[in-house]
């Protein structure tokens, strides 16, 4: 009797602490935002660029300025507008929304060639978004180059860049398979020819979040700049890995509207802001209770249709079916909700089906 009461006074001790630490930890604070840290991460949205690239996507230029402005309205910090080396059209496109007097930083992709800085150029945009293959991989494969010569043509870009008044956001493409110490390399290289942003690319969607903390704290031990992450969803890990990575270190988030991208997709805006701000209690300049509106406009003008179990934006993120979860909801909304539906500007929905529990 001694024996099982001692075993019992064990276990108080042991799970008392634990479970407190647990629920103290607990940030997601029902119909209530109150940021725990004084970090706020800025929201890159690449929905123009890697999210058109979604096959089957192909906007026109007014459905690129219609949803740039949406994105402008929503608040994100900066719209990477789209690519000014693909064609004629999407210069045009660019230009428009570069001459649209946003509040956002509007920015193009170029690789790391100074006739793609200069196509940028001509669009009349604020920054270009560099990109430089950075792992052996690309390196050997890709471009037939070296390390030594990447360097050589990231200095030139960057430089040449700054010269002509651009910021530089340099992103280390496949950064997350790239050697530990050439990755520091860039970045030194980087600061020392004044980029303004390093951002690490998880082209392929092979990060785990393990690892991009890892990534992230040994890459912002150098850095003195803002670091930024960009990451694929091929593994269905690029909201866990961007949330690592801001952990980590990250200051800016690199996100498109309804996970849109090549392949399985970009990081989502909506889970990645939501994420941020409920889940860990850091600010960002996004209007949330817009999120669902501009999720609806892109899944229109792009036709790429959201899944229905979709986080945050799909049908039945906030819709309920079962008896017992809608007797929940029906006494307290947050026993089944994580959020308020209007916090994203969304609606609660009940639905009559075979487990609602009627006879």
């Amino acid at each position: 009797m001694r024996d099982e009461r001692s075993r019992v006074a064990v276990k108080k001790r042991v799970t008392a602490p634990v479970l407190n630490v647990i629920f103290n930890d607990l940030s997601l604070k029902y119909y209530s935002i109150t940021p725990r840290m004084a970090k706020k991460v800025k929201v890159l949205d690449t929905t123009l660029r890697d999210g058109e690239q979604t096959p089957g996507v192909s906007l026109t230029v007014d459905q690129k300025l219609a949803i740039a402005k949406a994105l402008d309205d929503l608040g994100v910090d900066v719209i990477e507008a789209g690519s000014a080396i693909t064609s004629a059209g999407e210069r045009e496109a660019i230009r428009k929304i570069a001459g649209e007097g946003l509040h956002a930083e509007v920015a193009s992709f170029a690789r790391i060639l100074p006739q793609d800085i200069d196509l940028a150029l001509s669009c009349d945009v604020d920054s270009v978004f560099l990109v430089a293959p950075t792992s052996d991989l690309h390196i050997k494969y890709k471009l037939k180059s070296t390390r030594e010569k990447v360097l050589e043509k990231i200095v030139e870009c960057v430089q040449y860049s700054r010269s002509h008044g651009l910021k530089v956001d340099l992103c280390a493409e496949d950064g997350s398979r790239t050697d530990a110490a050439f990755l520091l390399a860039v970045l030194e290289a980087a600061q020392e020819h004044k980029a303004d942003r390093f951002t690490v690319a998880d082209t392929v969607g092979v990060f785990l979040p393990e690892r991009a903390t890892e990534v992230f704290k040994a890459v912002s031990a150098k850095a003195k700049i803002p670091l930024g992450i960009h990451c694929h969803d091929d593994l269905g890990l690029a909201t866990a890995n961007t949330l690592a990575a801001v952990k980590a270190g990250a200051a800016m988030v690199d996100v498109a509207v309804n996970g849109l991208g090549e392949r399985a997709g970009n990081a989502s805006l909506e889970e990645v802001v939501l994420g941020l701000t409920v889940g860990y209690g850091y600010t960002t300049g996004v209007q949330t209770e817009k999120i669902r509106a501009v999720s609806k406009l892109v899944e229109r003008l792009c036709g790429i249709p959201v899944p229905p179990n979709k986080a945050v934006v799909g049908d039945n993120a906030f819709t309920h079916e079962a008896g017992i979860h809608v007797d929940g909801i029906l006494k307290k909304p947050e026993t089944y909700e994580a959020i308020k539906p209007e916090l994203v500007g969304a609606r609660r929905r009940f639905v009559l089906g075979k487990h609602v529990g009627l006879k």
